[in-house]
C-alpha cells in the first residue's frame, strides 16, 4: 500500500497553536462562529475569522447549512479531510519509526565492531 502524499498546505493549517485549539473547540462542540470561538481564545474575533479562512481552504472546517441562517456562519470539522490528515500522520509517524530503527540497527552494529577491535589492557 502506498502511503498517502504529504499535504504541506494542511499541515501548515495544523501547525499553528491557535488553529488547533479552534479544532479541538469544534470537535467538542460540534460547530462554532467566529465569535463564539474567539470567546474562547486569546485572540480577535477578527484573527479567529482569518485562522477560519485557513482551516476552510485547506478543508480541516466547513460551514454549516442552516434552515434559519443567522448573521454570522457556523463551522464544523470536515470529518473527511480531518481523516485524511490522521492517515498522512500515521504515515510519517510509520515512516520515522522505521528509519528511527535502522538508526538503533546501525549504531548497535558500530557498538559490536568497536569492541571487537578495543584492545583489552
Amino acid at each position: 500500500m502506498t502511503p498517502p502524499a504529504v499535504d504541506d498546505a494542511l499541515w501548515s493549517a495544523i501547525g499553528d497553536p491557535t488553529r488547533r485549539r479552534m479544532l479541538d473547540l469544534l470537535l467538542t462542540d460540534g460547530d462554532g462562529t467566529a465569535t463564539t470561538l474567539g470567546q474562547q481564545l486569546p485572540v480577535t474575533r477578527q484573527a479567529v475569522a482569518k485562522h477560519l479562512a485557513v482551516l476552510g481552504r485547506v478543508g480541516l472546517i466547513r460551514p454549516v447549512t442552516a434552515a434559519h441562517p443567522g448573521r454570522e456562519r457556523r463551522y464544523r470539522i470536515d470529518d473527511t479531510q480531518l481523516a485524511r490528515a490522521a492517515a498522512q500522520l500515521a504515515s510519517v509517524g510509520s515512516a520515522w519509526d522505521a528509519r528511527l530503527q535502522r538508526i538503533r540497527r546501525l549504531a548497535e552494529a558500530i557498538q559490536k565492531i568497536q569492541k571487537i577491535q578495543k584492545p583489552k589492557e
